[in-house]
């Protein structure tokens, strides 16, 4: 008896030093907003709407001043978070409908393939938006794949698009959840399927009004108008109320599950982008309008995953990343008065531009880094960006990538605090291509259109080269390429060597 007690011992503490070994290794959740601008956070200067949450975050580790998206628009922006590559080296990759076919092919290295290499569990909950399945026509009464499990998380919990789009329902792994099958889902994004009002056909049952001319009065869902078409699915459709807290859940019950081993987290919140309609408790609680109350809800759902860490003991071994995925936009489709109630706030700050533009508004993200105990509560100007992602976690975890090209830099030193400089340089993408090098930024001349009326947006295009000194003028307001046309010829130069880049 006495040595099946040892050996029941020696069993546990075997189990312990194991779990222990493992739990050295920190766990990571970056959580991604959408359509979140640079001054749209108190941290990084909002004065009229208050964040305390991510405020907090920001006073745990380091804030960057130079954090970046890839590009000024959501799918190619996290389509480079997740491979490690620019997207403008891929046909397809602009923003996808709600029927698109995954853009990710599943035999390359993503970021979620280096954390599973390396013993992590893996998830990604919220919004999605790079396609699934093999083909635009797809039964979504079956599971559809290929999707998130196929490009490296075990476990996923997402709408397909975005929440403008149809088909507005939840997706466990692959199954549509809540579908009833004698209501079988159909989806057409060129013509009309079933009997479901338009918003385009009756405008009386909208409960938020379409803006002109965007699009977004096709079939009804929950009183709102959406982009493409829908029938069938009435038990399996969500609301938009619904959204943050849903995702929060499945988030929180992810993290809980994986607590005794190391997880990587991709969190995708929903917020602010449009149609903005945040659950009950959060109306009218910003004073801006629905826009508003729901970056009050994002920041709560923020701190209530931090809550959740502390409660489980993680909180000290956990990375988080906290950023988003463009900048922002005002009037993106529905009339909730996001400008009406603007009451003097900018969104993108001292930043010209926003989602959609080439100028610093489109990429220039809040991206706030933390790790306690670890990384140094700061604010650093090092050049970042998310595509850095993939190479950075793979150096902290010791995976060998030598063998993957892509774009993604290792800036660990940067994330953690022990570097003020970054990347050499990196390529913006909104339609056109910049570049941002030593704090110089060039835009490609082009004849794209200038100024978007229906966002009210400046995109950035000119026919001109455009050169801007942000050491000195961050809001681009002062275009000095005839002063330095040798500058100019190296950016030209460096444009060209990154567009002859093979990297498939």
């Amino acid at each position: 008896m006495h040595y099946k007690c040892l050996l029941f011992l020696s069993f546990f503490i075997l189990l312990f030093l194991h779990q222990s070994s493992a739990q050295q290794r920190p766990n990571v959740i970056i959580i991604n907003a959408d359509d979140l601008g640079y001054g749209d956070v108190s941290c990084y200067g909002a004065t009229k709407i208050h964040t305390p949450n991510i405020d907090k975050l920001a006073a745990q580790g380091i804030r960057f001043t130079n954090g970046h998206a890839s590009a000024a628009t959501c799918t190619p922006s996290r389509y480079s978070l997740i491979t490690g590559k620019y997207a403008w080296r891929k046909n397809g990759t602009g923003i996808l409908p709600g029927d698109a076919a995954l853009i990710i092919p599943t035999d390359t290295l993503t970021l979620p393939k280096v954390f599973k290499q390396a013993g992590y569990a893996t998830g990604v909950v919220g919004k999605w938006h790079l396609g699934l399945g093999n083909a635009v026509q797809k039964n979504w009464n079956e599971p559809v794949a290929p999707g998130p499990r196929e490009v490296g998380f075990d476990y996923s919990f997402i709408f397909p698009a975005t929440a403008d789009r149809v088909p507005t329902v939840f997706l466990e792994n692959q199954t549509v959840i809540g579908l009833d099958k004698n209501d079988p889902i159909e989806v057409d994004y060129q013509q009309k399927v079933g009997n479901d009002p338009t918003g385009k056909e009756h405008p009386e049952l909208l409960k938020l009004q379409s803006s002109p001319q965007q699009g977004h009065d096709q079939t009804i869902v929950n009183g709102i108008g959406r982009i493409g078409y829908m029938s069938g699915g009435k038990t399996a459709r969500w609301t938009d109320e619904e959204l943050s807290l849903t995702f929060l859940s499945k988030a929180k019950t992810f993290i809980e599950k994986n607590q005794q081993r190391p997880f990587f987290l991709y969190y995708a919140l929903n917020e602010p982008h449009v149609p903005r309609m945040p659950a009950t408790m959060f109306k009218d609680t910003s004073g801006m309008g629905y826009r508003g109350d729901v970056i009050v809800e994002l920041d709560w759902c923020v701190g209530e995953i931090m809550k959740a860490l502390a409660v489980l003991g993680l909180d000290k071994n956990t990375i988080i990343i906290f950023t988003s995925d463009n900048g922002p936009v005002l009037d993106d489709g529905y009339q909730d008065e996001a400008i009406t109630r603007l009451n003097g706030h900018k969104p993108a700050g001292p930043l010209r531009g926003g989602k959609y533009s080439i100028f610093e508004g489109g990429t220039r993200m809040p991206f706030i880094v933390t790790w306690p105990g670890i990384i140094k509560p700061g604010i650093s100007n090092a050049l970042v960006c998310q595509v850095d992602l993939l190479a950075s976690f793979a150096a902290l975890l010791k995976e060998d990538i030598s063998g993957f090209k892509s774009d993604s830099k290792n800036v660990l030193n940067a994330l953690s605090g022990n570097d003020n400089k970054g990347r050499d340089y990196l390529i913006e993408q909104a339609g056109a291509l910049a570049v941002i090098k030593d704090n110089w930024k060039y835009i490609e001349p082009n004849n794209r259109q200038a100024y978007n009326k229906l966002t009210g947006t400046e995109l950035g295009n000119a026919p001109a080269p455009q050169l801007y000194d942000l050491s000195k003028d961050v809001g681009e307001t002062n275009n000095v390429a005839r002063q330095y046309p040798e500058k100019v010829k190296e950016f030209e130069a460096l444009l060209e060597q990154e567009r002859n880049k093979q990297l498939n």
